[in-house]
C-alpha cells in the first residue's frame, strides 16, 4: 500500500491554505533547505535586475521589468512540504523564454530543463554567475522586443 494518499473523513474536506499574496509569504511556506536556495536565487536576480519589481503571478514569485515578466522562481510541491508523495523535490528558475533556452541549450545541458524552466535540487543551487547571465540576457531580450506581451 505504498504511496497511497490518506482520504479525508466523509463530510470533511482538507483545509487548503490561501495562496501567498507576496514573495515573503511564499518564502515563509518553503522548508529551510529549499528556502536557502530560493533566497539566494532571489538575491542574485535582484542584483542583476535592480529596477525589477517582485509580484506573485500564477502563484509563484515573478520579477517584472517595466511591467513585463522577466523571470520567476518556485519550489515544487514536495519542496514546499505539501505533497510528501511526490517523487519530485526541486526548485525552479523560470526563464520565461523558449528562444533563450534554445540559444543556451549547450550551456544548460547539466541541468534539468523544460521549454523555459531550469530545475535544480534545493541542495545544489544554480551558480550566481549563470543566473546573472540569464537575467541580463532576458533584460536584453525584453528591451529588444520593445512591444508585445506585457508592454504598457
Amino acid at each position: 500500500m505504498a504511496n497511497v494518499r490518506p482520504v479525508a473523513e466523509p463530510g470533511k474536506q482538507e483545509k487548503k491554505s490561501a495562496p501567498p499574496t507576496d514573495v515573503d509569504g511564499y518564502l515563509a511556506a518553503v522548508p529551510d533547505e529549499a528556502r536557502a536556495a530560493i533566497e539566494q536565487l532571489r538575491k542574485t536576480i535582484k542584483a542583476a535586475a535592480p529596477e525589477a519589481t517582485e509580484v506573485i503571478s500564477y502563484r509563484i514569485p515573478t520579477f517584472k521589468l517595466h511591467g513585463r515578466p522577466l523571470v520567476a522562481f518556485s519550489a515544487s510541491k514536495s519542496a514546499l512540504g505539501t505533497d510528501k508523495w511526490s517523487p519530485k523535490n526541486h526548485c525552479a528558475f523560470h526563464l520565461m523564454s523558449p528562444p533563450l533556452m534554445e540559444a543556451l541549450k549547450d550551456e544548460l545541458k547539466p541541468y534539468d530543463t523544460t521549454t523555459a524552466t531550469i530545475r535544480f535540487p534545493a541542495g545544489k543551487p544554480l551558480p550566481e554567475a549563470l543566473v546573472t547571465r540569464l537575467v541580463k540576457a532576458r533584460i536584453e531580450e525584453n528591451e529588444a522586443s520593445g512591444k508585445g506581451y506585457g508592454k504598457r
